[in-house]
């Protein structure tokens, strides 16, 4: 038996389309990503976090010279924010991503395996969607109105 699965997703050509919050979160994750320490990779990323009590919360990613030591910007942002606001729902992530030298043509970046993984254990815990939004530095942006959009065979607690 053959079956397909679709996503979903929004697409905006640049950041201007965007709404004052998420235009806010787009800035945010950009500003983080300047910070980003990755002086093996030059692949720059920035994460920015809104939770319900619509405070933003930024994290970028942090490599090791002992790989794979280092942490991507969408974990580093999400377990800062779930240690320290643990019982508030995350509304919105914005993630922006990229070459340090920035190329007009680099698509937008979206999160990798393993923080989808982890994305999607936080959305499964607060028993409601996140919508995820990834840009590259050329404002092209694309939504996703839930982690599992971009993981629909994930993992979680219920396989335990």
């Amino acid at each position: 038996m053959k079956k397909e699965t679709q996503i979903s997703y929004e697409y905006f050509k640049n950041s201007s389309e965007l709404n004052d919050i998420e235009r806010r979160l787009f800035e945010r994750a950009k500003e983080a990503r300047e910070n980003a320490y990755a002086p093996y990779s030059q692949f720059l990323v920035g994460c920015s976090i809104l939770l319900e009590n619509g405070e933003i919360y930024s994290g970028n990613n942090q490599e090791n010279a002992a790989y794979p030591s280092g942490l991507c910007a969408e974990r580093t942002a999400l377990f800062w924010v779930s240690a320290n606001f643990p019982n508030l729902k995350i509304k919105k992530i914005f993630v922006v991503g990229g070459p340090k030298e920035f190329h007009e043509k680099n698509p937008p970046i979206p999160p990798c395996g393993a923080c989808r993984q982890s994305l999607m254990e936080y959305e499964t815990k607060q028993s409601e969607n996140i919508d995820l939004y990834f840009s590259s530095m050329n404002e092209e942006v694309v939504k996703v109105h839930a982690i599992k959009d971009l993981l629909p065979f994930y993992f979680d607690a219920t396989f335990l």
